[in-house]
């Protein structure tokens, strides 16, 4: 099969300019957001480690319990109008944050951030199951690594931005952007017309009996019942939240070791310090991705797709550990920027061949529950990381996050122990 390149798909294909268009100005005005919403909290409650983890819960938590429910929402609704009504929700809701000035205001905070990751569930899930269909399967590698290469790079760039704002200009502003942006979203994804969002298959089958179609509650479970029993979704799901495990504590790690360690140890502004950590994480993962359509271009040929996704899980923990014994900023971003390139390329290929193993009647439902699960425990993982900074350093963290990250790989090996089963596994739905 002919694997469309970058300029290709961009050039030829409208609608997904536009949705990417939406996604990354949605994004951009997001990290804003986060970088300035951390800054807040941490200005308003005296850098409590504690206020920082609820924090992460909140854009965390609601994100990951919402997502089961968005998946079957996606899948049985218009995905179109779902991405068009919760970015205009969250416009409003994104100004709540300009309501927060002391301690006693934190709860605005929280319940801010609770509502943009809610509607943020259901926007992803709806996105994340329309991609596959406005790229086609030709377009679906370089569609899945252009979408989370931008948000990526968004990521590093967002959070630059977003820390030289809120460390020049005020939280103030970047709020307004996040705000903006979201409404410019939402007009993008208004350009896309309605049934470039399914396959024809499944649009014919809604079309011809609207009204024999299973409960919603029926529905979610199929959709849990098929990540279960599915043994190439059911891997992906367990190595993920493995991944969580430690990953989830990088939010706890950035925080105080950018925003208070190094701080302290090299004079760095707070704020920008933990911009330049979640720069680098962008800046890697963007790297990495884009460089996963070559890479996969030669892994088809030596069939080699498995080990290269264990080992570079395995890898990828190991040098993030190992920035835990560097003595600058600038060094310990260097480690995160290679590790977060490694997984990039390998998030890439494995998000890819996931997505084309699923049926569009139920892609919705599978994604969201994989990423549902991987954000309760990144949302849990991130809290008990806020905990343990009472008695542990961000060092001693940044050690232990890179072990469990890492252990994702010997998941992914135990579950294909041979090319042969994971090619068996991985077979993309017909």
């Amino acid at each position: 099969m002919h694997t469309l390149t970058y300029s290709q798909l961009l050039k030829g294909n409208r609608n997904f300019r536009n949705l990417l268009g939406g996604q990354f100005i949605s994004e951009l005005g997001n990290w804003f957001n986060f970088i300035a919403g951390l800054g807040l909290v941490r200005a308003v409650s005296g850098a409590s480690p504690t206020a920082a983890g609820i924090y992460f819960a909140c854009r965390l938590l609601p994100f990951a319990f919402a997502s089961p429910i968005a998946g079957a929402f996606v899948d049985r609704f218009s995905r179109r109008q779902v991405m068009i009504v919760t970015d205009l929700l969250r416009v409003g809701v994104a100004l709540l944050f300009l309501m927060v000035s002391t301690a006693d205001d934190l709860w605005i905070a929280y319940l801010a951030m609770v509502l943009l990751s809610t509607f943020g569930a259901f926007f992803d899930g709806a996105k994340n199951a329309s991609t596959p269909n406005l790229t086609g399967k030709e377009g679906l590698l370089a569609g899945t690594a252009l979408m989370f290469s931008t948000r990526f790079l968004l990521m590093a760039v967002g959070s630059a931005l977003g820390g030289w704002t809120a460390a020049m200009v005020g939280y103030e502003a970047a709020f307004l952007v996040n705000a903006a942006s979201f409404a410019a979203s939402a007009y993008l994804v208004w350009l896309i017309p309605e049934e470039a969002t399914r396959d024809k298959e499944t649009a014919e089958r809604r079309a011809e009996a609207p009204t024999v179609r299973p409960s919603f509650r029926s529905e979610m479970r199929e959709g849990v019942r098929y990540a279960f029993l599915n043994h190439f979704a059911f891997t992906i799901l367990i190595m993920n939240v493995m991944w969580a495990t430690g990953g989830g504590a990088v939010n706890i790690i950035f925080e105080r070791a950018g925003g208070v360690y190094f701080a302290e140890r090299e004079a760095w502004n707070p704020d920008m310090a933990v911009a330049i950590l979640w720069a680098a994480t962008g800046l890697g993962l963007t790297i990495g991705m884009l460089i996963a359509h070559r890479t996969s271009m030669i892994l088809d040929r030596r069939g080699r797709h498995s080990t290269f996704i264990g080992w570079s899980l395995l890898i990828h923990g190991v040098l993030f550990s190992a920035a835990a014994f560097m003595p600058t900023l600038w060094l310990f971003a260097l480690f995160v920027f290679i590790s977060r390139a490694i997984v990039g390329v390998e998030y890439a290929i494995q998000e890819t061949l996931f997505q084309q193993s699923l049926p569009d009647y139920i892609r919705g439902r599978i994604s969201t529950i994989d990423r549902g699960a991987e954000l309760t425990v990144f949302g849990a993982s991130s809290y008990f990381a806020a905990l343990a900074m009472f008695y542990i350093t961000p060092m001693t963290l940044t050690i232990i996050s890179g072990i469990l990250s890492a252990a994702a790989g010997i998941v992914w090996f135990l579950r294909n122990p041979t090319e042969k089963r994971f090619r068996e596994s991985s077979k993309p739905f017909e």
